[in-house]
């Protein structure tokens, strides 16, 4: 074979080997940002000051009056110094953030690529409080100001879409990913109280789930985080009532505790050996000053035994955590799978693909529709690692 028909073999491999990306690249949907101007009348504002903001891609034919709202991710900010560095990024304003966002995975309006949810109104909510869009506080001390003010954003956001359709919607799904996921056990109650009560009305937290787990010195590293970001950005107000009568109230952000007040249906996705919890919450740098982990935290199977067993420990606690869920709750949902990951739902690759991960064969775009719409009972429980060959694992 000569050079030319070498180099034209080899460009037909590539492109039949990336055919079904290239086809979800081309499928690329770009939506613009929309400012919330009425935002100030209600002292709605970003870290820095700046007006909060959200992206509509509108619905159409059958999912026309149909909504899912997805809170955006990101971290926290814990103290005045990590909120200052934060305002001057796109994470705590709007003057930094893209103006454009990709709507992929459950945003797609593709219905082969997003069969449940494509033509819904969806909505991407931008991140810029630095707590979960729960905070309600103000910080000024003569050089420098912030605000802490993600409750008033998401009721600026609301209010600025009940106008717009979401005040007639028949079905809605709160959903967000990370932080945002955690948002959506602070908000979905609330959520429900602004529709319409024959509205059939869910919330989905993706990567949501944040234990309170002891890192591998025996300390409650997140505990003592989330405490800090409660007290600084004056969370504790705004947590469900139910739970914060309890002696340690700030605990309430914890998604574990806040679970069980919950009325409206839930469904958690997660997976047992979460990226970011593996990172920050299990081996916090402060916890492996020697780089121990570093290796085992970069790629999983480069994990000696007892640091794998360390990982099916908090895999276990991650279970018996969501068990009372598992077994009281009717109308409730879950996919905890065992990939190294976090955030899934987003992702065309792990939403919904032909090489997505499965558990029990059945893709997690498949696993929330049937939910959803009461198709299936939808409780998916994977096995251990490293049992699970439908996972990427890109990102471990």
């Amino acid at each position: 074979m000569n050079a030319n028909a070498m180099g034209a073999a080899i460009s037909l491999l590539i492109l039949l080997t990336c055919a079904p990306r290239s086809i979800y690249s081309q499928e690329r949907r770009l939506v613009k940002m929309t400012l919330v101007r009425n935002a100030s009348s209600i002292g709605a504002y970003c870290l820095d000051g700046s007006l909060p903001a959200y992206h509509l891609d509108r619905g159409f034919g059958a999912g026309a009056r149909n909504w899912l709202l997805q809170f955006e991710g990101g971290g926290w900010c814990n103290d005045v110094k990590s909120c200052l560095e934060r305002a001057a990024t796109r994470r705590g304003s709007t003057r930094y953030m893209s103006k454009v966002e990709v709507f992929s995975g459950i945003l797609s309006n593709n219905a082969s690529l997003n069969p449940d949810f494509y033509n819904w109104n969806r909505v991407k909510l931008r991140y810029c409080d630095g707590a979960s869009f729960a905070g309600d506080a103000k910080f000024q001390n003569g050089t420098s100001l912030l605000y802490f003010r993600g409750q008033r954003i998401w009721q600026a956001i609301i209010l600025d879409l009940l106008p717009k359709g979401l005040g007639q919607a028949k079905k809605a799904l709160l959903s967000g990913c990370s932080a945002g996921g955690l948002a959506t056990f602070l908000h979905c109650d609330n959520f429900t109280s602004y529709l319409p009560k024959n509205a059939s009305v869910k919330c989905l937290s993706d990567a949501g789930f944040f234990l309170d787990a002891r890192d591998i010195s025996l300390n409650h590293s997140m505990r003592y985080f989330y405490n800090s970001l409660v007290t600084l950005q004056g969370a504790e107000k705004n947590l469900n009532k139910n739970c914060t009568s309890s002696p340690f109230p700030e605990q309430c952000f914890f998604p574990q505790y806040a679970l069980p007040y919950i009325k409206t249906p839930f469904f958690i996705l997660n997976s047992a050996y979460d990226v970011y919890q593996f990172h920050h919450i299990l081996v916090p740098p402060a916890a492996d000053p020697h780089g121990h982990w570093y290796h085992c935290k970069l790629n999983p199977s480069a994990c000696n035994v007892v640091q794998i067993n360390t990982l099916q420990g908090f895999r276990k606690y991650m279970l018996e955590t969501l068990r009372p869920f598992f077994v009281n709750s009717t109308r409730g949902g879950m996919f905890i799978n065992s990939c190294f990951a976090h955030c899934q739902s987003e992702l065309q690759d792990t939403w919904f693909a032909p090489d997505s991960p499965r558990v029990n064969n059945k893709t997690i775009s498949e696993a929330v529709g049937d939910w959803y719409f009461g198709r299936k009972v939808s409780k998916e429980i994977d096995c251990a690692y490293p049992c699970d060959n439908t996972c990427h694992n890109l990102i471990g």
